[in-house]
């Protein structure tokens, strides 16, 4: 027998369902919301063979499989958000039934509370900072012809060279980013450092120093944007790139354990 278990996609104070009327969520399901203290989450069944927990492990690390589930996810999060304010769950949050859905909304009423009233009318926006590493490095002259002993001394002063030239650059990364974080903070109502994305995932001459979310009221919003083009403008060392509007995924608590 197949058992199944609801996936949980958004919290909104209400939900009218002519809003999810034609929505699929992860597995092709219809969505539809359970109410409880006042609240609304939007949910969806799906079978546990897939999306339970041993199975999750193992899928997670189908990266095919993963981009199309986060898609499906991130679409319901957005059609819901984008119209009323909402608390965006993350991937993978599975409950046993539409009960114990009910439950954490009742026993969590006031979280999700305070943080739909602290997202209502706003959006989150990421910023980017990738850091051109050729900009910063000094030409090295080209090295005299000499014997070994010269060869020997020469490698060790481009080593110290490379060394603190990498030091220098690594000091200015730091206060780049701390920079440009407090400038768009300064524009925001909240914001959040999130760990930059590890150089595996990036050209190793063009770094991420930055990768940060700010949570801005929607009247602000082209204000925000044009502060994020003026900073990229003032150097020719970092590129800022500006994603958004999203839901407020940084800034939204999802309450307890399914």
């Amino acid at each position: 027998m197949t058992e199944y278990g609801s996936w949980v996609y958004a919290v909104a104070r209400e939900v009218d369902a002519h809003l999810l009327d034609g929505l699929t969520g992860v597995a092709g399901e219809t969505v539809r919301s359970v109410a409880g203290k006042g609240l609304s989450a939007v949910v969806g069944t799906v079978p546990l063979a897939e999306f339970g927990e041993q199975a999750l492990r193992r899928n997670l690390e189908d990266l095919d499989w993963l981009a199309g589930v986060a898609r499906a996810h991130d679409a319901v999060v957005a059609a819901v958000a984008l119209t009323v304010p909402a608390v965006p769950f993350r991937l993978t949050t599975v409950y046993y039934d539409d009960d114990r859905v009910a439950e954490l909304l009742r026993t969590d009423a006031s979280r999700f509370t305070e943080t739909l009233d602290r997202i209502a009318g706003r959006t989150e926006w990421g910023v980017r900072a990738l850091l051109d590493r050729d900009r910063l490095r000094e030409p090295q002259p080209a090295a005299p012809a000499t014997g070994s002993a010269g060869a020997g001394a020469a490698y060790l002063r481009r080593r110290r060279t490379e060394r603190d030239t990498g030091a220098r650059i690594e000091q200015f990364a730091r206060e780049q980013a701390d920079t440009l974080h407090a400038a768009l903070a300064a524009h925001a109502v909240d914001a959040r450092r999130n760990r930059p994305h590890a150089p595996a995932l990036a050209d190793p001459n063009r770094p991420m120093i930055l990768n940060g979310a700010y949570l801005v009221a929607e009247r602000d919003a082209a204000a925000f944007a044009e502060t994020v083009h003026e900073l990229d403008r003032r150097t020719e060392e970092v590129e800022l790139r500006l994603t958004g509007p999203w839901p407020a995924y940084s800034f939204a608590t999802t309450g307890g354990e399914p």
